[in-house]
C-alpha cells in the first residue's frame, strides 16, 4: 500500500521518464522509468545491480524523483515477492509497450532490482 496522494500517483502514472537523484550522488540525476500498479510505485534498474542509482537506494539511501516540475523525496523498499514483481512487470509492459526498450526492464536478470518507492 502506498502513502502517495492521488495527484502524485496520477502524475507518476502519466510520466514517461523521470529523473532520480540520490543523496550519495546529488550532482547527477539518472533518467528512469516508473510503473504504478495497484497504487504502488515501482522502479527497476535497466542495468541490473550495476546501476549506480540502484546501488545507492537499494542499500537504504534516500533519493529525489524529479518529474513534471516536481521534486519528490522517496526511499526504496525491495519488492522481492513474486506478486509485486509480476504486477510491476505487467505495468511496465503496458505503459512502455511502444518503446523498443520495454523488454529490457522485464528480463529475468533485472527482476531482482524491483523496488517499491515510498515518500520519505
Amino acid at each position: 500500500m502506498t502513502n502517495f496522494d492521488t495527484d502524485t500517483l496520477g502524475a507518476l502514472r502519466d510520466a514517461d521518464e523521470l529523473a532520480i537523484r540520490t543523496d550519495k550522488h546529488p550532482a547527477s540525476a539518472v533518467v528512469i522509468w516508473v510503473a504504478v500498479a495497484d497504487d504502488e510505485v515501482f522502479v527497476r534498474s535497466a542495468r541490473g545491480t550495476k546501476g549506480r542509482w540502484y546501488r545507492d537506494v537499494a542499500t537504504g539511501g534516500a533519493a529525489m524523483l524529479e518529474f513534471a516540475g516536481r521534486r519528490l523525496p522517496v526511499r526504496a523498499v525491495p519488492a522481492s515477492d513474486p506478486a509485486s514483481i509480476e504486477r510491476a512487470s505487467r505495468e511496465y509492459l503496458r505503459k512502455y509497450r511502444t518503446s523498443p526498450y520495454a523488454q529490457s526492464v522485464v528480463r529475468p536478470d533485472i527482476l531482482s532490482t524491483t523496488l517499491r518507492l515510498e515518500p520519505s
